[in-house]
């Protein structure tokens, strides 16, 4: 069983979210229905930051990372150029790592392309949606979430292994994680049940 605790509001949370800036971060936006290419992308873009990292660590920094990558507009990050990984490797507002810098830009240029051949990033990702949920925060991988990191390897994404896939997949929705116990479970399955499901490929 899912580990909570009980907050000073007496209301019942995932046990990672007993204090802020977590607990915002939970109530209102982990697990709820994502929408949206530049939505995606943004997740993508930080849970690859996150590797190696606490989470914690990126929430304190997302309002820089969103000035640093130009509010995470595909089409913008994708016409970046070395003088701008040069400029955020000087930028003490976010995480200055070469390799995960150059890996957004990267993914911003396979993003259009993936755009362009399934028409939406937002249902490319919710195509990997599982068919049946998961016992909550029982797992760091899925099936789907391998299948999705390798879908998106073969695509000549970068830092999208099945761990950060499977974060993403849980932050975005996709699956509800919440513990069962969680204040915020029932209100994620009902935001979850008005999502408009895309046609699911042989690849999901």
């Amino acid at each position: 069983m899912a580990f909570v605790t009980t907050g000073d509001d007496g209301l019942t949370r995932c046990g990672w979210a007993g204090v802020e800036p977590e607990t915002t971060y939970h109530d209102g936006e982990w697990g709820f229905p994502l929408d949206g290419d530049d939505a995606f992308f943004e997740r993508v873009a930080l849970e690859g930051f996150q590797s190696g990292l606490s989470w914690r660590t990126i929430l304190t920094k997302r309002e820089n990372f969103r000035a640093a990558f130009a509010g995470f507009g595909i089409e913008k990050v994708a016409r970046f150029t070395d003088s701008d990984v040069e400029r955020m490797l000087t930028d003490a507002g976010i995480v200055r790592h070469r390799g995960k810098i150059e890996a957004v830009i990267n993914n911003a240029r396979r993003a259009e392309e993936l755009i362009e051949s399934e028409g939406s990033l937002s249902a490319f990702f919710w195509r990997y949606e599982p068919e049946a949920e998961p016992e909550p925060q029982s797992q760091t991988t899925s099936a789907e979430s391998v299948a999705l990191s390798k879908d998106l390897k073969k695509r000549g994404w970068k830092f999208v292994g099945p761990t950060t896939m499977f974060a993403l997949m849980q932050a975005s929705g996709i699956v509800n994680d919440h513990a069962q116990d969680c204040v915020i479970r029932p209100r994620v399955a009902k935001a979850r049940s008005s999502v408009r499901r895309p046609a699911r490929t042989g690849n999901a």
